[in-house]
């Protein structure tokens, strides 16, 4: 194995690493704190009540001092007042706490937000999902300070198209980066929580001086100019930024050469499988296999194989929106049969002729970038247009890549045919074994990286919604278009793959929002009490629900007294009904039963659609999200997958959360996850695990994979993703996000690198040992 000579290649890059923990951004210079209310400082507020969950607090003079647990998911210090805060006479204002890391390494602590009506709901006397709002914060090993989220004002009303925002205002402060969370009733707060997710070892933190404040004052000017010709941040320089496409092709260059002297590790065999360990039965395809108690899969060689690679290599959803649009509808055309949507889409040309019908429909957007080429510049040709967006200022508007122009600078005019073998050259020199999902089909016939293929079941079939819909509402399964739709998207895979062996599985659609795995009753069953709303007519699935209700109890009154309801009527039920909470437990059972049979029928048709196309491929499940994966839906994909599938981003695979998956005799994958920093790399967003530095980044790297090379059922991870998000946001819902093993000028980040180095040269050898056991999924 040939090491990569990172200092050669970092040599041909002469700007300096910035140390500030902050983005160079901010216009506005540093004010005095304007202090609006104290929301905790000490154990003198007696109006306020301390609560943890998997954690241990000690109050301390003026502070909090809290322990949290490794044994918990998400164990919490939370912050109570007698009587809600009121915080709606505030126009432009921030929530600041001090913390200080006490712990050995850093620590990514979650503030929430929760209003009355949250709380409420939360006790289900609406019977919908608690209103919080998260953000995140890293600090790293022994850091303490102020750090801040902004909770009403200009800043956080501006719909710029990025997940996270620069600094409007110049501070020595952080500030915590959006998650997730909706809308607050501000007059009606009722807790502040501090939380961590997901760690794998013991943290503390001090918490001390909960306020709010004031915002400095500040202009739009924070949001101008951002981006540089190269994708980069124009205002802050960080390790491995170029400076002109001179230095960026030197930089290739040197890589290039190096990687021609690469190939296979050592100890691989032709799929990357382990060439020195057991020789077992080899069937010509990849398949899965217990040993000694460890869920395996097996190369098509017959060798031990464990998948460890990147998700989404590919360059579609790496374009940003450019804050044009056109008025010629014709460019927003979309084809009713197509089988891949919209964020996965290539390039989408767009003709001269509506061209001349362009207009700046987001100045904020256009005014990001210090450059883009004019249409008659050879650069011009990573132009693109995205038809429909997910969240943003934009519903369409015309794209640029970043990424493909800096593959042009670096490659030259093939630069596309270039790109690939490069990327499959990284893939075997740093160890890696496989592909992920989302990988382009161009890959498919390369015959030196195993792949996973996928695909999307879309079209005009009918859908379940709820409110609790993350991506997009539930396809009904038990829609016959849904049936012929599937077919026709494995139909597809099946020609792209042509029987290749190369291929290790298929995973079909992604993180589907069945519901929370605990909660409420609404939070678990919102799709189904969502789908008993409609009328028969409109929905196969109600269909199918009714039908069972009537062969279940076969008189209306039987329904009614075990739903503690007062339905009319069969027809009244066909017709749509809406149930409130309290829910009896009958009740509660049929609704967990409909769960199920919902999701049988889906995973039932995707799992004899494949097995009719593709008999000797894996199936590898839907790669389900923590929020939507209850338990019915697992079960169902128990019965019809290959391999199970869960993205999970949090800091590792933690035995208290994931050791039930022991419970399942099944091999089990996961299908996402990462870690960022903001810090060296001019991003905006870590992600959603964040890191302090790009060394803290390799060292949690570690952590998460080693704890997935320790889990009995896991069979491997795929990381998302190869590159990093645009730093203006992806056009499709804006991730900024610090993700890749590459920059957006393609160079590699040199820590990760030589951490995948580092854990997979020995990865074979260590969990067949049992090197990486952990006593904790012992029965």
């Amino acid at each position: 194995m040939r090491k990569l000579p990172i200092a050669a290649i970092l040599s041909a890059i002469l700007l300096s690493a910035c140390d500030s923990k902050k983005s160079e951004v901010q216009i506005t210079q540093a004010q005095p704190e304007q202090a609006l209310a104290v929301i905790w400082n000490g154990s003198a507020n007696s109006n306020v009540d301390i609560a943890s969950w998997g954690a241990q607090t000690q109050l301390l003079n003026n502070s909090v001092r809290v322990s949290y647990q490794s044994d918990h998911y998400r164990p919490s210090v939370k912050f109570h007042p007698d009587t809600p805060w009121d915080w709606s006479e505030f126009d432009e204002f921030n929530l600041a706490v001090d913390i200080k890391n006490l712990s050995d390494e850093s620590i990514q602590v979650y503030l929430s937000l929760t209003d009355e009506a949250g709380v409420k709901e939360d006790m289900e006397i609406t019977g919908s999902r608690a209103r919080s709002l998260n953000r995140a914060v890293n600090l790293a090993a022994g850091e303490q300070g102020t750090y801040f989220s902004i909770i009403k004002g200009k800043f956080f009303d501006t719909n710029a198209g990025i997940r996270e925002k620069p600094y409007p205002w110049q501070t020595n402060e952080e500030m915590f980066v959006t998650r997730f969370g909706k809308k607050l009733d501000l007059s009606r707060i009722t807790e502040v929580a501090l939380f961590v997710r997901g760690n794998l070892h013991d943290k503390q933190i001090e918490v001390t001086n909960l306020r709010l404040r004031k915002n400095p004052e500040y202009n739009d000017s924070y949001l101008v100019g951002l981006a540089d010709e190269f994708g980069q941040n124009a205002k802050q320089n960080f390790p491995i930024k170029v400076n002109s496409a001179e230095q960026l092709k030197a930089v290739a260059d040197k890589e290039l050469a190096e990687l021609a002297k690469g190939g296979l590790m050592a100890n691989r065999s032709k799929y990357g499988g382990w060439k020195d360990g057991p020789k077992l039965k080899a069937t010509g395809y990849f398949r899965t296999e217990k040993i000694d108690g460890r869920w395996w899969m097996v190369d098509p060689e017959g060798h031990i194989f464990f998948s460890h690679g990147p998700a989404n290599v590919r360059m579609a959803n790496l374009t940003t929106l450019t804050g044009v649009d056109f008025k010629d509808d014709s460019v927003r055309y979309i084809d009713p049969t197509r089988v891949t949507p919209e964020d996965s889409m290539g390039i989408v040309q767009v003709s001269d002729e509506v061209r001349k019908t362009r207009f700046v429909a987001s100045e904020l957007r256009n005014n990001m970038f210090t450059w883009l080429p004019s249409y008659d510049d050879p650069m011009a040709k990573h132009y693109s247009y995205r038809r429909e967006v997910h969240k943003g200022p934009l519903t369409s508007g015309e794209t640029f890549s970043f990424y493909r122009a800096n593959l042009e600078r670096r490659y030259g005019e093939n630069f596309e045919q270039t790109w690939q073998q490069v990327t499959l050259d990284r893939m075997n020199n740093w160890g890696f074994t496989s592909f992920g999902n989302w990988v382009d089909p161009a890959f498919y016939p390369n015959e030196q990286v195993p792949y996973f293929a996928n695909g999307w079941i879309i079209g005009d079939f009918k859908t379940l919604k709820s409110e609790h819909d993350v991506w997009a509402p539930l396809p009904d399964p038990f829609d016959p278009e849904f049936v012929r739709r599937a077919k026709i998207t494995i139909d597809v895979i099946a020609e792209e793959i042509k029987g290749s062996p190369w291929c290790a599985g298929i995973f079909i659609d992604n993180e589907k929002s069945w519901g929370l795995p605990e909660g409420t009753v609404a939070q678990k069953y919102g799709v189904i009490l969502s789908t008993l709303t409609v009328n028969n007519a409109d929905s196969p699935a109600k269909t199918y629900f009714t039908e069972y209700l009537k062969a279940k109890y076969g008189s209306i009154n039987q329904l009614n007294q075990a739903w503690n309801f007062q339905a009319d009527s069969w027809a009244s039920i066909e017709k749509g009904v809406h149930l409130q909470a309290p829910y009896s437990s009958e009740l509660e059972a049929d609704l967990s039963h409909m769960l199920e049979a919902l999701s049988d029928r889906y995973f039932k048709v995707v799992h004899d659609t494949l097995e009719q196309a593709l008999p000797n491929h894996l199936y590898m499940g839907a790669r389900m999200a923590n929020f939507g994966m209850p338990k019915e839906t697992i079960k169902a994909s128990v019965k019809y997958s290959d391999v199970l599938s869960f993205n999970i981003y949090e800091e590792g695979v933690q035995p208290e959360e994931w050791g039930f998956l022991t419970e399942f005799d099944l091999p089990v994958a996961i299908g996402e996850f990462h870690i960022g920093s903001t810090t060296d790399t001019g991003v905006f967003h870590a992600g959603l695990v964040q890191a302090h530095d790009h060394k803290d980044r390799a060292k949690m790297y570690l952590d998460y994979i080693t704890s997935v090379a320790a889990h009995p059922n896991m069979v491997g991870a795929h990381w998302f993703q190869y590159i990093d998000s645009p730093l203006t946001g992806r056009a499709f819902d804006g991730e900024p996000y610090n993700v890749g093993f590459v920059a957006g000028t393609d160079i590699p980040y040199p820590e990760m690198v030589d951490a995948i180095k580092s854990f997979m040269s020995t990865v074979y050898e260590k969990r067949f040992n049992g090197d990486f056991d952990n006593p904790a999924y012992k029965k």
